[in-house]
């Protein structure tokens, strides 16, 4: 299984670093710089094309991946890149009981780090009433069909999810595009909850589904097509890279550090520009554990994304 951080290599050599992050922190308040400790070395790697095992890259003979610089994001600068990402927005404050929160999102030491946290006093908004704080995070560019995305991340260890997924702007469509398509790439939980059958093994396995709703036309599909793989332990436990190949309007190909697991048709044609999203949220078949579910270090309630690429093809 590939578990290596490109980002940095010793100097002279031709191997990775492994990066591990972690923090001490117990203070379980409204959270600022989350630690995090990384092997640093002396020489950055400029990552030449997307992470695939040998045997597993699906790159057309004739064709190259050539990063798209302004959906992709090392993570490096220690300061969060407006002019790449949007932190929240007033277009979707969150599912309740949990609300995003800008001031859970912080950068340092190579990682966007997103921090869940519980409410001092629980706020209603809209007749829901919101006692947790997630996050997030949403691309101010499209990916588009042919686009390969891809992310390491390692999940907080709560109840609230760890997520990376696309979709659409439906306000940007016209007629028949006047719809919603979702491509979830992985979408966790560090700590089940709840009792159902699907949610027994979300803290141990990439989770990916595609959505196909809010159609304007009776003629287009609607409904949602999912598989998931184990990612060989708990999520928490450490970094893993997850992609997706957006290969045509009718076929994604999904990745599990960089070996190829399944392939998803979706119910409609995927053709529609899609956004990237960071998420940390909650959701309504995993409740809120009877002791808040906020006991952890901050470092088990942070969600680490070491970095995010993504790629098209073009000719050699």
């Amino acid at each position: 299984m590939l578990r290596i951080n490109c980002k940095y290599l010793f100097a002279l050599l031709a191997f990775s670093a492994l990066s591990c992050s972690s923090s001490n922190d117990d203070d379980n308040g409204v959270t600022g710089d989350v630690e995090a400790e990384e092997t640093v070395t002396e020489e950055t790697v400029i990552q030449e094309s997307p992470l695939f095992e040998d045997g597993n890259s699906p790159t057309p003979s004739g064709k190259k991946w050539v990063k798209i610089e302004n959906i992709s994001d090392e993570f490096t600068n220690n300061s969060f890149d407006e002019t790449k990402w949007e932190n929240t927005s007033t277009r979707w404050i969150g599912r309740a009981p949990g609300i995003f929160k800008a001031n859970t999102v912080s950068q340092a030491d190579g990682n966007l780090m997103l921090t869940s946290y519980k409410l001092d006093e629980p706020e209603v908004i809209n007749g829901e009433t919101f006692t947790h704080a997630g996050s997030n995070i949403y691309s101010r560019n499209a990916a588009q069909v042919g686009t390969y995305v891809e992310c390491r991340m390692k999940a907080n260890k709560t109840f609230m999810s760890s997520t990376f997924w696309l979709i659409n702007v439906a306000g940007e469509g016209e007629g028949c595009d006047k719809r919603v398509t979702e491509l979830d790439i992985q979408e966790c939980v560090g700590q089940i909850t709840g009792t159902a059958n699907f949610a027994k093994t979300f803290d141990e396995t990439m989770h990916s589904n595609t959505h196909s709703r809010n159609t304007a036309c009776d003629e287009t599909p609607v409904g949602s097509e999912g598989n998931n793989v184990t990612t060989g332990e708990k999520v928490w436990e450490d970094y893993h890279i997850y992609g997706a190949w957006w290969k045509s309007p009718t076929e994604i190909e999904f990745y599990l550090d960089g070996k190829k697991v399944y392939s998803i048709t979706p119910k409609a044609e995927f053709n529609l520009q899609m956004y990237l999203r960071l998420v940390v949220e909650t959701y309504d078949w995993n409740p809120v554990p009877e002791d808040g579910g906020m006991t952890g270090t901050k470092s088990e309630r942070t969600t680490y994304y070491d970095w995010v690429r993504s790629w098209e093809l073009k000719d050699i």
